[in-house]
């Protein structure tokens, strides 16, 4: 049967989200997660809409995409269709055909679990890899330890603090308090908990939101920061750790998060927070 490429309406998205949702496994690879797209929310729920791909056979869901940006598309797959040959041929030339509206002409890259047929054709067609990212994996089966801080959750009288923080840890000037109310309104929200680390005189040191998949389903980090004034001081363990016993009270079967590898900091926090470190993974890239 013909495998069709679609972009969601605003109300289609919450079907892709649960789709991601149940291909969430311990024992796979680390994927895209609906708590990416949730995050993604923070833009807007048309503009989400907007950058949702899926491709399916016969009305199911086979594979899922978000672009992350206009040249960068995070993929995966239904955990049966790995293999998939007609799938993986299909993804193939709607990334590499910019009149299929997924990726533009000129330098993209696609983030895809390993695993996927689909890298095979995409080294055949001269995709090349690019810089090295570590999945990290905490498993939940056992209560977590006490962060060590107080940590209260962040509501929307906390959204300024929030973004106050996210703008300091990415050095950015792109969060504002916008952003949590608008990620709070979109599908699944329910399925997130925003948590803030403060210091003795109240102040907000850090920052996560955590996204849970349902019971028995791997969480996700997405994100994580501390506040440049509150760096070297433990802020980070406390708040992943945090976020990670809020996942297991949602019923998560563990926590996952992915930071490049050039990021020895955060790889060296989130592992102080009981996470073990998976063997790297690179997106592909195709050069023009």
């Amino acid at each position: 049967m013909t495998i069709v490429l679609g972009t969601p309406t605003v109300d289609g998205v919450g079907e892709a989200m649960a789709s991601l949702r149940e291909w969430q496994d311990d024992e796979a690879p680390m994927q895209l997660h609906s708590g990416d797209i949730g995050w993604n929310y923070r833009f807007g729920t048309a503009e989400t809409a907007a950058v949702v791909r899926t491709w399916r056979r016969d009305g199911r869901i086979l594979a899922v995409g978000m672009l992350d940006s206009p040249t960068l598309l995070r993929m995966t797959v239904a955990p049966d269709a790995f293999q998939d040959e007609d799938l993986a041929r299909r993804l193939l030339a709607d990334l590499s055909l910019p009149e299929r509206g997924v990726l533009p002409d000129g330098t993209v890259s696609v983030e895809a679990p390993p695993g996927l047929l689909l890298h095979d054709l995409l080294s055949t067609e001269g995709w090349g890899v690019d810089e090295p990212w570590t999945p990290l994996f905490r498993d939940l089966t056992e209560p977590v330890e006490d962060p060590g801080v107080r940590i209260k959750p962040i509501g929307a009288e906390q959204a300024h603090d929030f973004a106050d923080v996210l703008r300091s840890a990415f050095n950015t000037s792109r969060p504002t308090q916008a952003y949590w109310h608008a990620m709070s309104a979109g599908p699944f929200s329910a399925d997130a908990r925003c948590l803030g680390a403060y210091d003795d005189q109240g102040s907000v040191a850090a920052v996560v939101t955590v996204w849970s998949a349902g019971r028995g389903k791997p969480g996700l980090v997405e994100p994580m920061g501390v506040h440049e004034d509150h760096r070297g001081r433990g802020y980070g363990r406390a708040i992943t750790v945090a976020g990670a016993a809020a996942l297991r009270e949602m019923g998560s079967s563990s926590v996952r998060v992915c930071t490049p590898s050039s990021n020895a900091g955060g790889v060296a926090t989130y592992k102080a927070a009981g996470f073990e470190v998976c063997p790297e993974v690179r997106d592909r890239i195709r050069m023009t």
